[in-house]
C-alpha cells in the first residue's frame, strides 16, 4: 500500500458513519495511514462534541473508540519535534490555516523529508487541503 498523509477531519469518519465514510473505507484499502502525533486528540475531541450534540449515542462513542484503537494499532505517527514547530510557524504565515492545521501539514511535509511532490495527502478540511496542495502534495478529497 502507499503512503499516504492522513488529518483528523479524514479518519473521524473511519470510525463514526458519517455521509464520507464510504469514501474513506475505500480510501483506507488504498493507502497506509500516516498522521500527526497529535490527532488521536482531535478525533477523540470530535467523537465528543457529536456526542454533545445528540449525533453520537453513548454506545456508538464505545464502538468508535474501538475503532479508533484498531486504527491506532495500524498507522504510524509523525511525533512533534522542533522542525514539525518550526515548519508549523511558518504555515500560519503562508497560509491562513488554525494553529493545528498547520500542524498536521507541517507533519505532513516533514513525513516527505521536506519534499512532498506528489505525495497524498488525505482530508476533509478544503483550506487544509488547498494549502498542502501549494506545497506539492497531491490532495485527496475525503
Amino acid at each position: 500500500m502507499e503512503p499516504a498523509f492522513w488529518d483528523s477531519s479524514s479518519l473521524v469518519p473511519l470510525c463514526v458513519f458519517q455521509p464520507s465514510t464510504p469514501v474513506v473505507r475505500a480510501l483506507s484499502r488504498q493507502f497506509e495511514i500516516i498522521v500527526w502525533w497529535a490527532a488521536p486528540v482531535e478525533i477523540c475531541g470530535a467523537f465528543k462534541r457529536l456526542t454533545r450534540m445528540g449525533n453520537l449515542t453513548t454506545n456508538e462513542l464505545a464502538q468508535a473508540s474501538v475503532a479508533l484503537d484498531g486504527f491506532r494499532k495500524k498507522w504510524s505517527e509523525i511525533l512533534p519535534n522542533d522542525r514539525v514547530r518550526s515548519e508549523a510557524e511558518r504555515f500560519i504565515d503562508r497560509f491562513p490555516l488554525r494553529a493545528a492545521d498547520a500542524l498536521q501539514l507541517a507533519a505532513a511535509f516533514v513525513w516527505t523529508s521536506g519534499r512532498p511532490r506528489n505525495r497524498p495527502f488525505i482530508s476533509g478540511d478544503v483550506q487544509l487541503l488547498d494549502a498542502a496542495e501549494k506545497l506539492g502534495f497531491a490532495q485527496i478529497r475525503a
